[in-house]
This record gives structure tokens, sequence and C-alpha cells, in this order.
């Protein structure tokens, strides 16, 4: 049996679609569907059911590429691992939302980047995490950091860390609101004071609302800025209130540009998580980033 034959099989097994396994294979999807039609008429079965919207393996399928699916990712670890000291330097691309990835992936993947790191250039792009998984699933990028675990069998997660959420304001308006006052009257409390946040729909203030005072909030987002590090800025010169994650506000904390408002028994955490297409993982330079941040991740929870 053609080994091209079945890295292409596999492909559109975890892509779930002639097209999207076409461009992750770099061929025309009237190439991949005639490579598996010669597959499965060498198999003697259908492989896929055609649907609207994509394929689905059939039981045959499903059973083809539980048996091929580790071997072809061995002969990508074999092959890959051949590549000598002597070889071009590997380029690793990374995607993740701005503020994690630039506080936190970055600069430990860029301890692997220098003269002793063995081993890869480092691009990256920031996105939304319905963003950065579907051009991890394109091919565009090695590893994805997202606050979503992908579905599907073409990707594959795992949990790196939990964020505490905290909700903060200058000490101006700590003063104003009143600690006392907060906790005997909930959210009551914070009906009047501007809301600083990344989006009109209020995702960081809406979800700690839920979580914490099983409510919804009232005020409407006074300033609207896509990027958390600026809601913190935009917090300690005193705009408003804003939700933000510990470790980006954990300095303005400790310094006193910003004050906690409210500390929860129970504080609101959520979670990333690190994606790779599956079988990538067999290639060295990817394996290497991914379990670099896995280690560097057992220090940001």
């Amino acid at each position: 049996m053609d080994l091209a034959l079945l890295r292409t099989f596999v492909t559109v097994h975890r892509a779930g679609s002639f097209t999207r396994a076409a461009a992750l294979l770099g061929l025309s999807q009237p190439a991949v569907t005639s490579q598996i039609r010669t597959l499965e008429r060498q198999v003697g079965r259908p492989l896929f059911l055609r649907q609207a919207r994509g394929v689905t393996p059939t039981t045959i399928g499903d059973e083809l590429a539980h048996k091929a699916a580790p071997h072809l990712d061995a002969l990508v670890e074999i092959a890959e691992s051949g590549l000598g000291e002597d070889s071009s330097l590997r380029t690793l691309h990374l995607a993740g939302p701005p503020e994690f990835t630039a506080e936190r992936a970055l600069p430990a993947l860029t301890e692997l980047t220098g003269e002793d790191g063995q081993g890869f250039a480092l691009r990256a792009s920031f996105g939304t995490a319905d963003e950065v998984l579907e051009g991890l699933a394109a091919g565009h990028h090695d590893l994805a950091i997202s606050t979503v675990r992908p579905r599907g069998a073409l990707l594959s997660a795992t949990a790196l860390c939990d964020e505490e959420h905290v909700l903060v304001a200058a000490p101006g308006w700590a003063e104003r609101i009143g600690v006392a006052t907060l906790r005997r009257d909930g959210p009551a409390a914070l009906e009047r004071v501007p809301v600083v946040e990344v989006h009109e729909s209020l995702p960081f203030v809406a979800r700690y609302w839920a979580a914490v005072f099983d409510s919804r909030p009232v005020c409407p987002g006074t300033v609207i800025v896509p990027d958390l590090r600026a809601v913190l800025a935009c917090a300690a010169a005193g705009a408003g209130l804003a939700v933000l994650p510990r470790y980006l506000c954990g300095g303005a904390l400790e310094c006193g540009e910003v004050v906690a408002l409210y500390e929860p028994a129970v504080p609101p955490l959520r979670t990333y998580f690190l994606a790779v297409r599956t079988g990538t993982l067999a290639m060295p330079h990817i394996a290497r980033a991914h379990e670099w941040l896995e280690r560097a991740a057992a220090d940001w929870c």
C-alpha cells in the first residue's frame, strides 16, 4: 500500500475535510479526492461518507486510521530527527492571545532561540481563540495557545495553566465605593462605576459578575480598548473598574496603582490550552517548544 496514499488518508481523517486536508498537504482538492478513491479501491471498501460539509469516516476508515496513524507519525519523527546540526534552522510558528503570549509564552520560548538553544527561529502572531485555532488547523501555525479547547481529531490540546481574574480599580474609586459597602451591597454598589473592557460585550466583566455575583453587569463599557494591557493602564489612570488576569495586574496591585475591589472565596478562573495539529509533535522543534511551555507553565499558576 502506497505510503503517500496513507498519509493523505490520515490527514483527511484528522481534518474531516478534503479541502482542509488539501491545504495541509499542499495538494489540490481533486488530487486528494483521487488519492482517497484509489485507496478505497485498494481496500475494497469506502473509507469516508461524503456530507454537505466535510466527510465522516466509516467504521473501516476509523479502523485503518487507528492502525496507520501511529506508524506514519513515527516515520515523520524518524525523518525529522535525522536532520543534523548542519541543517537549516527550523522555524516555529506560534499563535495566541496578545497579552498572554507576550507576557508568558514568548519570554519562555526565547530561551530556546539563542546560541545554546540548539534550535529554532520563532515567529509569533496574535488573534482570538477562534482565529488562532483556525490558523492552526489550516497549517499557518505550529502551536496555538487558546482559551477554547479545540474539538475534532485534527487538533489536540493540553491544559496549560489557569489564570485568576481580579476586579480592580484605581485607589480613588476604591475609596469612593468603599470596600464595606461593596461587601454589603454586592454589585449594586458598582452600578454607577464606569467599566473598562476589551469589547462592547464586556466578556471579562460579564464572566466575573456571573461567577461571583450570579448577575449581569448593568453599566455599559465606558472605555473599550482591545488589549488587556491598555485596559490596565486605563484603570490605573482612573477610567473605571476592570476585570484583569492576576498575572497581568499583579505588579500594579503590589505597587498600589490599582486596588482589588473584591476578594471572592473562589475567584473566577480561565484555562489556557496548548494546541497542536495531531501528529505534529513528531517534529522535534515543535515537541521541544511544547514541552518547554508545559514546564514553564508550572510556575504560572
